[in-house]
């Protein structure tokens, strides 16, 4: 349990990379609905960014926050509709089975970052599973995405980007 201190340092230090298929987007790009939805849900957050990317077949803007400290990354429809949500949380957050289910299958790992995924279901948002960024003891980047009962939803080895 000694990782938890330095997963919180970690935790600030880093923020998300932008994956291969993300487009970076100026903040005056961005459809105008998109930031007003944004700004509507989160009305204390700061805009740090926005990218578009393919998402089966259709088009979505990624939109960066920051609120008390912590990474929020918001999914959109260009119309403004959120179909997902991605909260930075603490490694201490996180439930017991998932705490217990990666230390068992990544013994000795650090937590890089940690985040709630929520989706939106009939309007609401609802917790769907967590993703987990960890290094494991022989120093492999990992992402875990794993639901609130343990279960391990996905894996995907991530490469160090020089």
């Amino acid at each position: 349990m000694r990782y938890f201190a330095a997963v919180a340092i970690a935790v600030v230090a880093l923020s998300a990379p932008v994956r291969a298929d993300e487009e970076k987007v100026p903040l005056e790009k961005v459809p105008k609905a998109v930031l007003e939805t944004v700004k509507k849900r989160f009305p204390k957050a700061e805009v740090i960014g926005a990218s578009k990317e393919k998402e089966k077949d259709k088009t979505v803007f990624e939109i960066e926050l920051k609120e008390a400290g912590k990474t929020i990354d918001v999914t959109l429809t260009p119309e403004g509709a959120i179909t997902t949500i991605e909260k930075q949380i603490e490694a201490k957050e996180l439930p017991k089975a998932v705490t217990e289910a990666l230390e068992k299958k990544y013994a000795k790992a650090t937590f890089k970052t940690v985040e709630a995924v929520y989706s939106m279901k009939d309007g609401k948002e609802a917790l769907d599973y967590y993703e987990v960024l960890l290094v494991t003891a022989d120093k492999k980047t990992i992402e875990v995405e794993i639901f609130a009962d343990g279960k391990i939803k996905e894996e995907e080895e991530k490469k160090t980007e020089k």
